[in-house]
């Protein structure tokens, strides 16, 4: 945060860094803080879980960054996701239903137009599952001592509960479909999830989607995702 207020204040432009090409800084800091918290934490011996998480974070902005040259991804939702990532792998159902802040945080950047909706959803795309899958190879690869974590298939499944939805309203408002096809789409992901997923992330799915179609009419006519449901 240090940065970011310092960095913006140098270049005199807004907190969020809305310039592509500003963000370099920033997320190469970022990068480096990570790198050396995972760096002291392994020496030092501590808790094992979050020094994988700390090369998991250092790594994934190091994606953000490579994304960065060439395009806008949101930081927020990547910065969201990571976390519940994490909290998914620990906690299952009770974790993955902080997701159901990711489309009111999608909502939020695109309506103070930093981002596009495509950059919002897909930087939550790529942070739930580079970090669900970058941690269990972390803790495979140093043979950290990490008990009782939720299984890979039912993290991937609360990951898809979270993510449906805005990434449904993101392909069906860019090819300017109705809410027939959402609905239909909705109903054919949940027969899915009741058949493959566990309940529990069936209801998160449910979550999800009801929290997106109701941001969606909240919005009004000025937010793109109302353009299906309206």
């Amino acid at each position: 945060m240090i940065i970011i207020v310092y960095w913006a204040k140098r270049l005199d432009t807004d907190r969020d860094i809305s310039n592509r090409k500003d963000r370099f800084t920033p997320l190469i800091v970022g990068i480096i803080s990570y790198f050396i918290g995972f760096l002291v934490s392994l020496i030092l011996g501590t808790n094992d879980f979050l020094t994988a998480l700390l090369l998991c974070y250092s790594i994934n902005t190091g994606v953000v960054l490579l994304i960065t040259v060439k395009w806008k991804i949101s930081v927020h939702t990547t910065g969201l996701s990571g976390p519940v990532g994490a909290l998914i792998l620990l906690l299952g159902p009770t974790g993955a239903l902080f997701g159901i802040i990711y489309p009111i945080l999608i909502w939020s950047r695109v309506t103070l137009e930093k981002h596009t909706s495509a950059q919002a959803i897909a930087g939550g795309v790529q942070g739930f599952f580079l970090t669900v899958l970058e941690m269990y190879m972390f803790i495979s690869l140093f043979n950290f001592n990490v008990g009782n974590l939720v299984p890979l298939t039912d993290c991937i499944w609360y990951i898809l509960a979270i993510i449906s939805a805005p990434v449904i309203l993101g392909i069906l408002s860019y090819a300017h479909m109705n809410k027939i096809v959402f609905s239909a789409a909705v109903i054919i992901g949940f027969t899915v999830f009741l058949e493959y997923a566990p309940l529990s992330a069936s209801v998160i799915y449910i979550l999800v989607c009801l929290t997106s179609c109701l941001i969606s009419l909240y919005a009004g006519e000025d937010y793109e995702w109302s353009d299906v449901l309206i």
